[in-house]
């Protein structure tokens, strides 16, 4: 085959597989100087499998008999191109060590792939090779050194390397200036704007999206006026400024006049409904576009997964993986979905999960692995939530809060302050969630003055305590009896108390007696919430509690004159691969626990008077049990679980203290083939 025809076939090359067939002829026929010609073609070529394309070529590389730098130079290029940058930095490394001359592709891609990288070593070594290799002249190394030390925040050499250029582009103003949007410095940038004597639409948005960061729409705005061309990038940096700024309606009403969008826009503005809990109009942008992609399904699903609508976030993904839809998810879909999972508290759910995880070959890493952290945590497996913790790779704020508020809710408080304390050791900056988390292990250890330190130490942190943590003290001081400190917290309190803050107070108020604050509470709690049942039943227990039937039984008929109905607290308590799926069987359970209650009265476990009003007219209909699938078999005649496995709670809210002593006191051995159903 003749050097030419080789040749036109290189320049037609677009599949590794052809470039191998190429690769072949150039060896039998003995032209191995074309194979530096080959490496060159190929990687101009726009092959898909570029991973593949990258390996090819580094093997190349090392089997050319006179290696050269423009091969050398050309592989590094493509590297640092398709976003490889530890692989390009690390095959300039091996081409200075085989003392082969650089070009100045290869030193600027290096450059550019040690700014991407935050590899700062590196890229000053690579800064003292410029001057060793002259090319202190050369406008592509020396624009890719402003970069590099733009992006690293060192201003000042920045700015020293843009004065020594001989020539500078609109790209090496454009680098200079990001630097210094990305340090904060907005004098210095709107000066050197200024100074720029070619602006690119690159340059406004730079400035555009600085003010617009900076919370400073009023001069984005102007700015944006006043471009002299505009693109979608454009758009969507004074979108992204305004959503950060609270405003959605004026984010919206952009998003409405743009001329056209692309994906982001459209994401920018779900995930600007999502914080703010406006989950109707992110679902109705999303339902109206036109193609949606990965990155689409994933901002409505986790839309959905942060406000708190877990079963909807399941659905959607569900709905992406159905043969007329299918797109293929990733590592941030199944983030979002194992936090989905994770409020429904249920584990079953992440079997299911962790298996279409294994089928499109996602490995759990550290973001995911945090992610199961929460979920077991909330599911009420601590002990998998600690194994998973310490098998991680590196702890950050993210798996340090999880784990804290596992440990808070799960009724660990001494692990949680632990796990708080070793955190601080580590430098780890605390967030409102890790707070949210501590304080909730002070709460359930009931320790109020350590409590009330750690709530004060949030501004050490420059943390400004939300509704939440103020519910959660309320809740603290109430359960220790200091009701007046607690109400003196929320007439104090900066914003507006919801009523799961006067909720917090009332209930403290029913286990403290106290008629006049629970009164207070009460009203608040009417005022703010439309279903007051639950409310209204408290305060009624507690006037029976001090002997006031009548007003009990006044609050108990309502405000309107309908009675109010409550109904009872239960803990769901999951069962292997069982649960009653017929009326019969549901009717032997209530049979089988019916004789647990008799049994359960005869060791002397009656309920209060009050309690009694509170939760029904009829003892025996207190009690219920939900039994689903799980490991605690339920009797042999309800299913053929597997015997001697311990059983869990899947939810265990705030029950009943009779109920709780009484679970405490019956084995649940007793639940057997032999029980009496007679003696209920």
């Amino acid at each position: 085959m003749e050097v030419r025809k080789l040749v036109t076939l290189m320049k037609q090359c677009s599949t590794v597989k052809q470039a191998k067939q190429i690769h072949a002829h150039i060896f039998i026929n003995g032209f191995t100087f074309l194979l530096p010609v080959l490496v060159h073609h190929m990687l101009l070529r726009d092959i898909t499998n570029y991973r593949t394309v990258a390996h090819y070529a580094y093997s190349m590389l090392h089997h050319l008999q006179n290696p050269d730098s423009f091969s050398w130079g050309c592989v590094i290029r493509f590297l640092s191109q398709k976003g490889l940058f530890t692989e390009a930095v690390s095959l300039y490394v091996e081409m200075h060590r085989r003392r082969l001359y650089p070009t100045s592709h290869a030193i600027s891609s290096a450059l550019k792939s040690c700014a991407r990288i935050q590899n700062m070593l590196g890229g000053v070594s690579i800064h003292g090779q410029v001057h060793v290799f002259g090319f202190d002249t050369c406008v592509y190394v020396q624009t890719a050194l402003l970069d590099l030390y733009s992006k690293m925040g060192d201003m000042g050499t920045a700015r020293h390397v843009f004065d020594g250029m001989a020539e500078r582009s609109v790209v090496s103003w454009n680098s200079l200036l990001s630097g210094y949007l990305k340090a904060g410095n907005l004098d210095k940038a709107q000066n050197f704007f200024d100074q720029i004597p070619k602006k690119d639409v690159i340059s406004w948005n730079s400035m555009v999206s600085g003010y617009a960061k900076a919370g400073n729409m009023d001069q984005a705005c102007t700015l944006f006026q006043l471009m002299p061309e505009r693109n979608l990038a454009s758009w969507n940096a004074m979108i992204t400024g305004f959503i950060d700024c609270g405003s959605i309606v004026s984010a919206r009403e952009l998003f409405d006049a743009m001329p056209s969008r692309n994906c982001v826009s459209w994401i920018t503005m779900i995930a600007g409904y999502s914080k703010g809990g406006d989950v109707d109009s992110a679902c109705k942008l999303f339902d109206q576009m036109n193609h949606k992609d990965l990155l689409s399904y994933n901002a409505m699903i986790a839309c959905y997964a942060q406000n708190s609508k877990p079963k909807e976030a399941l659905e959607l993904f569900n709905d992406m993986l159905k043969p007329n839809i299918y797109i293929h998810p990733d590592k941030m879909t199944f983030a979002s979905v194992i936090s989905a999972c994770s409020q429904l508290g249920d584990l079953e759910h992440w079997c299911w999960i962790e298996s279409r995880m294994n089928d499109f070959g996602i490995v759990l890493d550290d973001h995911l692995a945090t992610a199961l952290i929460d979920l077991y945590a909330k599911s009420g497996s601590i002990g998998m939530a600690y194994d998973l913790f310490h098998g991680l790779r590196k702890r950050d704020l993210v798996a340090y809060s999880a784990m804290i508020y596992g440990c808070g809710i799960n009724g660990k408080a001494s692990d949680a302050i632990k796990l708080f304390e070793q955190m601080l050791a580590e430098c780890i900056i605390p967030n409102l969630v890790t707070y949210s988390g501590i304080l909730t292990a002070y709460n359930h250890a009931g320790l109020v003055e350590k409590g009330y330190q750690c709530f004060n130490s949030m501004k050490n942190y420059g943390l400004v305590p939300s509704i939440d943590h103020y519910g959660v003290m309320v809740d603290l001081l109430g359960r220790a009896g200091h009701l007046d400190e607690a109400y003196k917290l929320i007439i104090n309190m900066p914003m507006q108390p919801n009523a799961g803050v006067w909720g917090a107070l009332l209930l403290a108020c029913r286990l403290q007696n106290n008629v006049d604050l629970g009164e207070i509470a009460v009203q608040h709690c009417i005022k703010l919430e439309s279903d007051t049942t639950g409310y209204c039943s408290l305060l009624s227990s507690i006037y029976a509690t001090v002997g006031r039937w009548d007003d009990s039984k006044k609050m108990r008929t309502g405000v309107e004159g309908k009675e109010i109905i409550r109904i009872p607290g239960c803990s769901w308590t999951r069962c292997n691969s069982c649960g009653p799926s017929s009326l019969l069987i549901s009717h032997i359970t209530f049979l089988e626990v019916l004789g647990v209650v008799k049994r359960a009265r005869a060791q002397g476990n009656f309920m209060k008077q009050s309690d009694l009003l509170l939760n029904a007219d009829d003892l025996d209909a207190m009690w219920e049990i939900k039994l689903t699938t799980g490991t605690q078999p339920p009797p042999p005649s309800l299913n053929s679980s597997r015997r001697g496995e311990e059983g869990y709670p899947v939810k265990n809210q705030e029950i009943n203290h009779d109920v709780s002593l009484t679970q405490a006191r019956i084995d649940m051995s007793e639940l057997d083939a032999g029980s009496d159903f007679s003696s209920a």
